[in-house]
C-alpha cells in the first residue's frame, strides 16, 4: 500500500475494472427488492458544468447506498440530444447539428466516467437516434388515431429573418434573440397533444405523490390552474353569431360595459374588411410575444370594431373591441370586460373613456365613488335586478343556473392547462410521422414506414429548415392510396423526448415494441433527481406521458417518480455560476487536481442537497486535506497488520458508544437526505478513532469498517481500495450497509452538566435510568452548586435529558 495518497491512479484503475467487469450492470432480479434511481439527463452540450457534477454526484450517492443495503438498482445515462443549441452550434462551427452532438456526446461521456458514477451504460440513450424517437413516433401515429393528437392553427412567435417559431424565452424586447428581427405573431397550423384530456387525473393524482417536495406539486395545481367559472354567451347583434366568454365572477356580469376580442378573431377580421385604421391596428397587434407575462406587462391598447353584442340578461347593446391583451390560444379568444371590478378592465376603459359600472360593494362599507381603481374582491351585488343584495359566492350559483335556463351559459369547470403544441419548425428534432395527401387528408406513417429518419448530413445555413428544402425527404407517396403526398416537415418539441425516456431505460435494446414487460419491473423510478427549473413543464409533461403510456397498454402504474429530490444551485461569489460571469469552475480541471473523490467530497458536504451550494477553494482543499488523513490512517493501521504489531485491548465503552451513536444519526440522516451531516458523521469517526488508535486496535478495526462504509458511496475509489488493503473483504460494494449495535448504546451511566442561571457550575454521573425527581434532589445536593445556591430561592430547575440540568435561581 502506498504511503501518500494518489487518487489520480486509484480512480483510473477502478474505473478501468468497473467497466471491464460490468460491475454496475442491473439486471431484474425478482428474489431482491428493486430501487431505480435516476437523476435528469443532459443536454449533450460538450462539457460538464458544477451543477452537472451535484446533480449525478448525489444520484450516485442514492444508488450506491441503496445497493449496498441489499437493493437491485438500476442507475442508467443518456443524453437529451435534439434541440436548438445544436443548430446555433452548427452555424458557429461550420458543422451538421449531428455530427456536433455525436461529438459532444463522446466528450461529455468521458468526463462522466471520469467522476466514478455507478451507472449502467449498457442502456445508455440518446434522443436523437433513429432506434430511440421510432417508438416515439409510433406512440405518436396510436395518439393520433385515438384522438389525442390534432391539428389546428396556433399563435406563435414568428422571426421573419430566421424563418422559424420562437419560444417566448427567445423573444427579447419584441425582437428574435439570434436575428433581432421584429418578432411578429403569425398563425400557423401545428400538431397539438390532448393534455387537457388528462388535466382532472394531473391535478388529482399530486394527492398521490407524498414523495414531492410541496413546493414542486403547488407549482404543479397552479399551473393546471383548475377554476370553476361559467360560460356566457353574448349573442351579436346583427348578422347571428355569438362571443362565448368563460369567467369566474359570474357575480360581476351586471357590470360588463364592453367585450375585447383577440386581433386574431373572427369578428375582429370581418370587422376590419373595409376599416384600413382596425386592419393597421390588428396588423400591429401581430408585433412582440404572446406569453402571459408579456401580455400582463404591455401597455393595454385596443380599437372598436364597431360591432356589437347583446347582454343575455339586461339586453342593452355593448361595444366589441380589440384589444392586445385578450389571446386567440386562450379561451374562446373573447372576454367579458368589467371595469369596476377587474384591474386590467379599468386600465383599459380609463383609457378609452368606456363606462365604468361597480355592482358590487364591500360586505362591510361602501365603495368610493367615484372609484379611483377597480374593486376585485368578493361582495355584496348592488344594481344587478334580482341579484341586489346577494353575496357574490350565491350570486355565482344562481346565476350558473339562470342562464343555464336562458340557454345563454352554464356553470363550467375550466383550466389554465391548454393543449400541448408540439410542431417545431426546426431541423434538429424528431420528424412528425404525418403523410398529407389531397385525396385522403392527414395520414399516419404506417408502423412497417417507421421510424421516419431525419437526414444527419445536411447543410445548416440557420434559415428555415434543411428537410423543408430537401424534396427527397418530403416527397412520397399516400400509403392509402398510393398518390402523390408531402411529409410534414415540422419536428416535434424536444420535451417530448424527455417525456419518456425514463422508461426506455428498462428495455433500450427491444426492436419489437416501445416497452415491453420489464418496464413494469423497474418503472415506476424510485428517486428521481433534478433541478427546481424542471418543476412543471418536464415533470408534467412526463406525468402526462406515463399516463399515455398506461392507456396503451404499455405499463401499468400511473405515475412515473416516486420520490423526486430536487437539488440546489453551485454558486460562486453568491452568484449562479455562468460563463458570462466568469466565476465558473472547470469539473475536470478540480478531478484532475484533487480527485474525483475530493470533488465528490466537497459537493456533498458543504450543502444539504436542496439548498445552494457556495463555492469555496478552500473548502475543496478541506475536503482533500481529509481524504488524505482517511488514506494515512489506513496506512498505519495497514503497517501494524503487517508487523503484527495491533493492540487488541478493549477501549472505553464510551468510546464504542460515540461510534455507534455518530453511525445511527448518520443513517438517519441519509434516510432525511441530508448528506452533508453524514459526511460530517464520517468527520467525526475519524476524529474519534484517531484519538484511540494503538490503544485499541481491535475497535479501531471496527470503526474502520463503518467509516469506510459510510463514505463508500460518498467517495467510492477511496473506500473500495482502502477496503480490499485492509482485507475486509474483496469489494466494499458487496457489503452490507453498517447498521449500529443498540448494546453499544447502554450506558451504566451518563454525565450531565450543571448551570446555574445558564452558567457551566460542574457535573455529575449519574444512572442513565434515574428518575427526574432524583436527578432534581442529587443535583441541589451537589458539592459544584452549594455555594451557588447558598441563601438562595430557586425558581425552576430545566433537565435536558441524556445532557444538563439548569437550576434557574
Amino acid at each position: 500500500m502506498e504511503d501518500q495518497y494518489n487518487p489520480s491512479d486509484i480512480e483510473q484503475r477502478l474505473q478501468a475494472e468497473w467497466e471491464d467487469q460490468h460491475t454496475y450492470q442491473a439486471r431484474e432480479d425478482a428474489q431482491r427488492p428493486k430501487y431505480y434511481c435516476l437523476s435528469m439527463f443532459p443536454y449533450p452540450s460538450g462539457k460538464l458544468h458544477m451543477g452537472h457534477v451535484r446533480n449525478y454526484t448525489i444520484g450516485d450517492v442514492l444508488a450506491r447506498s441503496h445497493r449496498m443495503k441489499g437493493f437491485n438498482v438500476l442507475q442508467p445515462m443518456g443524453w437529451d440530444a435534439f434541440g436548438l443549441p445544436a443548430e446555433n452550434a452548427a452555424l458557429q462551427n461550420k458543422v451538421a447539428p449531428a455530427e456536433w452532438t455525436y461529438q459532444n456526446i463522446g466528450a461529455m461521456k468521458t468526463q462522466l466516467k471520469s467522476l466514478g458514477l455507478a451507472i449502467d451504460w449498457g442502456r445508455e440513450i440518446a434522443t436523437c437516434r433513429p432506434d430511440y424517437y421510432r417508438w416515439e413516433q409510433w406512440l405518436f401515429t396510436r395518439l393520433f388515431e385515438k384522438g389525442l393528437v390534432y391539428q389546428k392553427t396556433g399563435t406563435v412567435n414568428w422571426d421573419p429573418v430566421d424563418q422559424t417559431v420562437l419560444a417566448n424565452e427567445q423573444v427579447i424586447e419584441g425582437r428574435g434573440w439570434r436575428s433581432g428581427a421584429l418578432v411578429e405573431k403569425r398563425e400557423i397550423p401545428m400538431y397539438y397533444l390532448r393534455i387537457t384530456a388528462y388535466a382532472d387525473e394531473l391535478l388529482r393524482e399530486l394527492d398521490d405523490l407524498p414523495g414531492w417536495p410541496e413546493q414542486v406539486k403547488t407549482m404543479q395545481r397552479n399551473w393546471i390552474g383548475r377554476s370553476e367559472g361559467t360560460t356566457i354567451r353574448f349573442p351579436l347583434s346583427t348578422g347571428g353569431g355569438e362571443l362565448t366568454v368563460f369567467t369566474t365572477r359570474a357575480d360581476t356580469l351586471y357590470g360588463v360595459t364592453y367585450v375585447a376580442v383577440a386581433a386574431e378573431h373572427p369578428v375582429a377580421m370581418h370587422a376590419a374588411q373595409n376599416r384600413p385604421e382596425l386592419r393597421a391596428f390588428i396588423e400591429s397587434c401581430r408585433q412582440g410575444g404572446v406569453a402571459e407575462a408579456d401580455l400582463a406587462t404591455q401597455v393595454k391598447k385596443g380599437m372598436d370594431t364597431g360591432a356589437t353584442v347583446v347582454h343575455p340578461l339586461t339586453g342593452a347593446h355593448l361595444p366589441v373591441w380589440v384589444a392586445n391583451y385578450v389571446l386567440m390560444g386562450y379561451g374562446e379568444g373573447a372576454v367579458m370586460a368589467v371595469p369596476a371590478h377587474d384591474q386590467r378592465d379599468f386600465e383599459f376603459a380609463t383609457q378609452y373613456a368606456l363606462p365604468i359600472k361597480p355592482v358590487v360593494r364591500p360586505v362591510m362599507g361602501e365603495l368610493a365613488l367615484p372609484l379611483t381603481e377597480a374593486f376585485g374582491d368578493d361582495g355584496v351585488l348592488f344594481d344587478s335586478e334580482d341579484f341586489s343584495g346577494r353575496s357574490s359566492e350565491a350570486a355565482r350559483q344562481k346565476m350558473g343556473a339562470v342562464l343555464q335556463a336562458l340557454d345563454s351559459g352554464k356553470p363550467q369547470v375550466q383550466y389554465r392547462l391548454r393543449d400541448w403544441g408540439i410542431s417545431r419548425q426546426r431541423y434538429w428534432g424528431c420528424p412528425i410521422p404525418i403523410i398529407h395527401c389531397t385525396t385522403c387528408g392527414q395520414v399516419p406513417v404506417p408502423d412497417q414506414d417507421l421510424p421516419v429518419v431525419l437526414p444527419e448530413q445536411v447543410t445548416f445555413e440557420g434559415v428555415g429548415s434543411p428537410i423543408k428544402k430537401d424534396p427527397s425527404f418530403y416527397e412520397t407517396r399516400c400509403p392509402r392510396c398510393g398518390g402523390n403526398a408531402t411529409r410534414e416537415t415540422d419536428t416535434m418539441d424536444t420535451f417530448v423526448e424527455s417525456s419518456w425516456y425514463f422508461a426506455r431505460y428498462a428495455c433500450p435494446d427491444l426492436a419489437t415494441g416501445m416497452l415491453d414487460e420489464r418496464a413494469n419491473y423497474w418503472l415506476p423510478v424510485d428517486q428521481y433527481v433534478g433541478g427546481i427549473e424542471h418543476a412543471i413543464l418536464h415533470l408534467l409533461y412526463a406525468r402526462f406521458f406515463n399516463k399515455l403510456m398506461r392507456d396503451a397498454g404499455l405499463i401499468r402504474h400511473s405515475e412515473p417518480f416516486v420520490h423526486l429530490l430536487t437539488q440546489g444551485m453551485v454558486l460562486k461569489d453568491g452568484a449562479k455560476m455562468s460563463k458570462s460571469k466568469g466565476n465558473t469552475v472547470d469539473p475536470q480541471a478540480l478531478i484532475d487536481q484533487y480527485g474525483a473523490d475530493t470533488a465528490r467530497f466537497f459537493i456533498i458536504f458543504t450543502s444539504p442537497p436542496d439548498q445552494s451550494l457556495e463555492w469555496s477553494d478552500a473548502g475543496v482543499q478541506g475536503a482533500y486535506r481529509f481524504l488524505r488523513r482517511v488514506w494515512a490512517f489506513a496506512a498505519s493501521l495497514k503497517a501494524r497488520q503487517a508487523t503484527g504489531a495491533l493492540n487488541n485491548a478493549l477501549a472505553a465503552p464510551h468510546v464504542r458508544y460515540e461510534i455507534h451513536a455518530l453511525l445511527k444519526q448518520a443513517n438517519y440522516d441519509l434516510g432525511k437526505h441530508q448528506f452533508n451531516t453524514v459526511a460530517s458523521a464520517a468527520m467525526k469517526l475519524l476524529n474519534t478513532l484517531e484519538k484511540i488508535s494503538g490503544a485499541s486496535d481491535a475497535l479501531v478495526l471496527e470503526g474502520f469498517s463503518i467509516l469506510l462504509r459510510v463514505l463508500a458511496p460518498i467517495t467510492p475509489h477511496l473506500s473500495e481500495t482502502l477496503w480490499r488493503e485492509l482485507g475486509y473483504g474483496s469489494s466494499i460494494l458487496d457489503a452490507p450497509w453498517p447498521e449500529h449495535d443498540p448494546d453499544a448504546l447502554k450506558r451504566d451511566s451518563i454525565e450531565l452538566m450543571l448551570q446555574v442561571n445558564g452558567k457551566l457550575r460542574g457535573s455529575m454521573t449519574v444512572s442513565p435510568d434515574l428518575a427526574r425527581h432524583d436527578l432534581e434532589s442529587q443535583a441541589l445536593a451537589h458539592p459544584a452548586l452549594e455555594k451557588h445556591l447558598a441563601g438562595q430561592t430557586v425558581k425552576k430547575i430545566v433537565v435536558v435529558p441524556g445532557r444538563l440540568i439548569n437550576v434557574v435561581l
